[in-house]
């Protein structure tokens, strides 16, 4: 075949490496190609990756073989150049760069078998453009025909590597315009919902100005919150009592929630410091300086409330906030002119005075009023636990007049609490029953309540005394303890007990028997048989026997006036050290 007809036959051939944009597919059809030409063959290609030349693909050689060809790659720099195989007369690696144009390159002259223009020039730089390199081998050095066909395929090897290299920085920028512009667009969308956001925004604050302009207080707060979100608002109080409502549907009667799950409820959204939904309503917590003051709610049953509107009741709350801590400001001052009052009224004050400065604090202060003291093992008296201590006695509808007193909560109460009721309102709201109230007796005018206060505070120093230490003693049950002191003489009216029962109660926790009870309870009776033995749930046999053994135990006789009356007060007292006041 004529040399013009072998390379049109090669130009053909090559044709296949323009179809692919694979460059790793085009070495390999280009290194297929090389056997076609002459006896030579394909020992390796490479391309350029990362800024250097890689075998691709891996033609399976052995590792000091890859090695050493590999070495000799990098040496040459990016120019062609002589490589040794064993056994083989001639190797050589061809550069793969872009050319300059697509014509055929000229025949080669040089007796080393390559163009003049590709000849190696020791310590030269590296040509321009490299795509990669193909060495090829023979068992005999090529002829001018063979060596004119090598550059020839190498030429379009170059050629198809560089299209497809075009095509791959084509598809990279391609892909970067389009994140580009994908950036661009989510940046404008982001720009666009950013500035819908603000104008919301602007709008929540601007009906919240309006309503503080206004003083609307809490009722223009709900108003503007279900303005700007179309769903109903609710402000409601620490306890779940309605304040104001903005919006349809308003409950009546507005639903009275259970005070312990109220009080979880609040704490659990406080934690979250978001808005949280609880069932159908969105809640946030108005907690000042982490004081819970009150709850605003969404009242969202169909699931509508979007960012905006969690947006627009997270300020609303703030707005709260602020209302309810001035209006927590001036209570306080409410309760430091309560306080001094009552400090007068518990020292002493004349009617006339007392009624005109209780007037001014919203108190009525005429008809039956009583001393509550109160003291609780769990935290100090501060304001805090006076604040709770009004509470729990304001939740059991009683009007009170508060102070503290030596590490005591006093309340002046008009009317009076029922037994038992207010320690276990205070219990819930301070969440522990460690704790003793005491009340005093009955006061008609203000003189009288110095009277109470000394009253109440005896009947808490008697409660704390006991062995029933928590719960809440009145001081008209004393009986018999109003007329003893406690204090230092306390230890004294401890020592007169052990002087008359030692014997029994000794006796009784020896043997597990019950006479001190049993005598107790004879005298309780009036020294009655048949009325003790029944209270006792024994024989009268039986309760004549035990007071017997009372006589010999103790060695007292029951029916000497001293020794009786002795005996009786001790029970009396002994009984109240051991249960507290009945």
């Amino acid at each position: 075949m004529a040399p013009s007809g072998v390379a049109d036959e090669l130009m053909l051939r090559c044709l296949t490496m323009f179809d692919s944009q694979d460059e790793t597919e085009i070495l390999r059809r280009a290194m297929a190609q090389v056997s076609t030409v002459g006896p030579g063959r394909a020992e390796a290609g490479y391309l350029l990756l990362g800024g250097g030349l890689v075998r691709c693909p891996d033609d399976g050689h052995g590792h000091r073989a890859t090695s050493a060809l590999d070495a000799r790659v990098r040496e040459l720099a990016g120019r062609d150049g002589p490589v040794r195989f064993p056994r083989r007369a001639w190797g050589w690696a061809f550069a793969l760069r872009e050319p300059d144009g697509l014509r055929e390159p000229e025949r080669p002259r040089e007796p080393d078998g390559l163009p003049a223009p590709d000849r190696p020039v020791p310590g030269g730089p590296a040509p321009g453009g490299l795509r990669g390199a193909l060495v090829v081998s023979s068992r005999d050095r090529p002829g001018e025909e063979e060596r004119f066909l090598l550059s020839l395929l190498v030429h379009q090897t170059s050629a198809a590597l560089s299209i497809a290299a075009a095509h791959r920085r084509e598809r990279a920028q391609a892909a970067e315009l389009r994140r580009a512009r994908g950036e661009r667009e989510a940046m404008r969308r982001r720009l666009d919902r950013a500035l819908s956001d603000l104008g919301h925004l602007r709008e929540v604050h601007d009906a919240l100005a309006r309503a503080a302009a206004r003083g609307d207080g809490e009722a223009g707060i709900a108003r503007a919150l279900h303005r700007v979100t179309g769903l109903p608002a609710a402000v409601e109080d620490r306890f779940g009592n309605l304040r104001a409502w903005a919006g349809p549907g308003r409950p009546d009667p507005y639903p009275k929630p259970d005070p312990a799950q109220r009080e979880e409820l609040l704490r659990d959204a406080a934690r979250r410091s978001l808005p949280a939904r609880l069932r159908d309503r969105l809640v946030a917590v108005a907690a000042p300086r982490g004081e819970l003051l009150g709850a605003l709610c969404l009242v969202d049953p169909e699931a509508r409330a979007d960012e905006r509107a969690v947006r627009a009741l997270d300020h609303a709350t703030a707005a709260l906030a602020l209302e309810l801590a001035h209006r927590r400001q001036l209570a306080e001052l409410e309760l430091r002119l309560r306080r001094e009052l009552v400090d007068d009224l518990l020292t002493g004050a004349d009617d006339t005075s007392a009624y005109a400065r209780a007037e001014a604090v919203g108190h009525d202060l005429h008809g039956p009023h009583h001393v509550v003291a109160a003291r609780w093992a769990d935290g100090p008296a501060d304001d805090g636990f006076l604040r709770a201590v009004g509470r729990a006695a304001s939740g059991l509808g009683l009007r009170v007049l508060p102070t503290r007193r030596s590490g005591t909560a006093v309340l002046v109460v008009r009317g009076g609490p029922a037994e038992r009721a207010l320690h276990t309102a205070l219990s819930r709201e301070l969440g522990s029953p460690a704790g003793a109230v005491g009340v005093g007796g009955r006061c008609d005018t203000p003189q009288e309540v110095p009277r109470s206060y000394q009253e109440a505070l005896r009947a808490l120093e008697v409660r704390q005394g006991s062995h029933s230490a928590y719960g809440i003693t009145f001081f008209d049950d004393l009986g018999l303890y109003r007329i003893l002191r406690t204090g230092k003489d306390q230890r004294e009216v401890e020592q007169f007990v052990r002087e008359w029962l030692g014997p029994l109660l000794d006796y009784d926790a020896k043997h597990h028997t019950a006479l001190v009870e049993t005598l107790t309870a004879y005298f309780d009776r009036g020294g009655k048989y048949s009325e003790t033995a029944a209270a006792l749930v024994v024989h009268r046999s039986t309760l004549r026997y035990r007071l017997q053994r009372i006589r010999e135990i103790s060695g007292s006789d029951l029916t000497d006036v001293d020794s009786r009356l002795n005996l009786q007060v001790a029970t009396r007292v002994w009984k109240i050290m051991r249960s507290g006041p009945e």
